[in-house]
């Protein structure tokens, strides 16, 4: 086979078209991996710019800033960005990434199939934004959907959805979705087919472990969200009557549907803050994971006990107390093998060696970030107290703790923390610990008083609101607190160009952790590993560099 080498410039390097080239057309799963976090971060700045648009208008009574149509497509916008465009491409970004490294193998089991998963979901990211150029039609300017992330009927019958700014919605989801879907059956073979020698089910990192699960809840939840697309569709397009009550149809068939998905969708989207903080809390207190077992367990049943609550998005539509009694237990059954994750990080940390670094940081906010807003959840999931809160700011609140406090704290913390094995090159210390503190101050000062002003009676997607509400101060809270977020993120954007420009160094290994992506270079070579390692615990790395050390021997 002859070996065609790409030409150089002057300079000695290959030239920009030809690196644009190698990306776009690769195959191998770090740099897909990266390109999945990138666009994950470029789609967080979009969402968040349109959260602070919503924050401006909201944040003093009466204002007409944002007009009311403008708000419901800012709102429908930024909710469908956060879950579809931020959550999912940065969780198989990291999967991507770092699965292979971590079980020893040189790429996914289908390296063509995990490209083309990328580009799916790219795409369907584009449709979605090119609505706004083009939802009434080509001959004008356009329209976002304005039916919010959760497209209730009969908002999204023709009646009231104008233009085609919906089908933009439905096929951007759909294109989304099909491209996860192949890119989680990817990595569900890969872990179950791919480990190296040595490494059972049982000797997985728990990162591994949790994201096995989460795909697997992927590979589940999509298609009923992909069916109920469709028939929306059809019902748009062909003359169906599936969720068109005034014809026989039924809007509870659509939420049915969609909370099948959607709130699975939820722990998809938190369980890689379970991953990414069940490997750094270990690092950074120098101990094993307390209860690595425990936490499997507890691990499939949240998987399982997950696509079993759905209808507590539903128990103000007039079910039967029967049924609201049964899901209203199957949602507090969820928080026992949550709780047991909480205490098994914290035995963790108790006598520990703590390093209070960056990554650590995060993580201990995403620990009580997520255990306030898991108390609140604990009180929506009680059918009186949802009936009086249901649509108010309280379930505002309650839904960013669980994830923004619980998957952003932990996004970040993965950056900090495997940064250095992406790029070779450390993040800034001083930059992210004020990143964290201004982040913390930001996301509590905004969400916190939503809780107040729900339980004021302030309904959720309303626009503006009259003064003698008593929920002005409340709304002002939480604008000011988007100020800090800004600064916060703006933080990190200065800390990784700055790194990747003159960062320190970071070494093969600067956490001295004991996973297997740790002992290839920084960053990983196209191949992985010149040989395919052999392991025989579930910290290989770390019994290479201290076979004898007694205080880590616990098989």
């Amino acid at each position: 086979m002859t070996v065609v080498q790409q030409p150089l410039s002057p300079a000695g390097r290959v030239p920009a078209l030809s690196r644009l080239h190698e990306w776009v057309a690769t195959t191998d799963h770090k740099k897909l991996g990266v390109m999945y976090v990138t666009a994950g971060l470029l789609f967080f700045m979009i969402a968040g710019l349109e959260a602070s648009l919503m924050r401006w208008q909201l944040a003093l009574p009466n204002q007409s800033i944002i007009m009311p149509d403008d708000f419901n497509r800012l709102f429908t916008m930024h909710g469908t960005t956060m879950v579809f465009f931020v959550g999912m491409p940065i969780l198989f970004g990291s999967a991507n990434f770092l699965i292979p490294l971590m079980i020893g193998t040189r790429d996914l089991a289908f390296p063509r199939l995990n490209a083309f998963g990328f580009w799916l979901f790219l795409l369907g990211g584009l449709l979605l934004y090119f609505s706004y150029f083009a939802g009434q039609g080509l001959q004008g300017m356009g329209s976002a959907p304005d039916v919010g992330w959760f497209a209730y009927a009969p908002l999204t019958e023709r009646t009231f959805s104008r233009g085609h700014s919906t089908d933009y919605w439905i096929l951007g989801i759909l294109l989304t979705g099909i491209g996860s879907a192949m890119t989680a059956i990817n990595l569900v073979v890969t872990i179950l087919a791919m480990r190296c020698p040595g490494m059972s089910l049982m000797k997985m990192p728990l990162l591994v472990w949790i994201l096995l699960v989460d795909f697997i809840l992927v590979v589940v939840a999509l298609p009923p969200l992909a069916a109920a697309q469709c028939m929306l569709l059809f019902d748009r397009s062909l003359g169906a009557h599936f969720f068109d009550t005034q014809a026989g149809g039924s809007a509870l068939l659509w939420q049915n549907l969609f909370w099948f998905f959607g709130h699975p969708e939820v722990y998809i989207l938190i369980l890689p803050a379970f991953a990414f903080s069940s490997e750094i809390i270990p690092v950074f207190s120098r101990k094993v994971i307390f209860g690595y077992p425990l936490m499997v367990a507890a691990t499939v049943a949240i998987g399982i006990i997950s696509l079993g609550v759905w209808v507590h998005h539903m128990f103000a539509v007039g079910l039967s107390p029967l049924v609201n009694a049964i899901f209203m237990g199957s949602t507090m059954l969820v928080g026992v093998p949550t709780g047991i994750k909480m205490f098994n990080w914290a035995a963790t940390m108790i006598g520990g060696k703590i390093r209070f670094h960056t990554p650590m940081l995060f993580c201990l906010g995403f620990l009580c970030q997520f255990l306030l807003g898991g108390l609140t959840g604990i009180f929506l999931a009680t059918v009186p107290f949802d009936w009086a809160v249901s649509d108010s700011y309280f379930v505002v609140g309650h839904f960013h703790y669980v994830l923004f406090g619980g998957l952003v704290f932990s996004i970040f913390a993965a950056i900090y923390y495997w940064f250095p094995k992406v790029s070779g090159r450390m993040l800034s210390e001083t930059l992210g610990k004020w990143q964290f503190w201004l982040l913390m101050i930001g996301f509590n000062l905004t969400f916190g008083p939503m809780h107040v002003s729900g339980m004021l009676g302030m309904p959720r997607r309303i626009y503006t609101y009259h003064t003698e509400r008593g929920w002005d101060l409340w709304n002002l809270l939480s604008s000011i607190g988007v100020l800090f977020q800004i600064a916060a993120v703006s933080l990190f954007a200065i800390n990784i160009i700055r790194s990747l420009m003159k960062g320190a160094k970071a070494g093969d290994d600067p956490w001295d952790a004991w996973t297997l992506e740790w002992s290839t270079t920084s960053p990983p070579p196209p191949y992985n590993f010149k040989d395919i390692p052999v392991v025989h615990s579930r910290r290989p790395l770390w019994d290479l560099k201290h076979p004898d050390d007694p205080d880590w021997k616990y098989e």
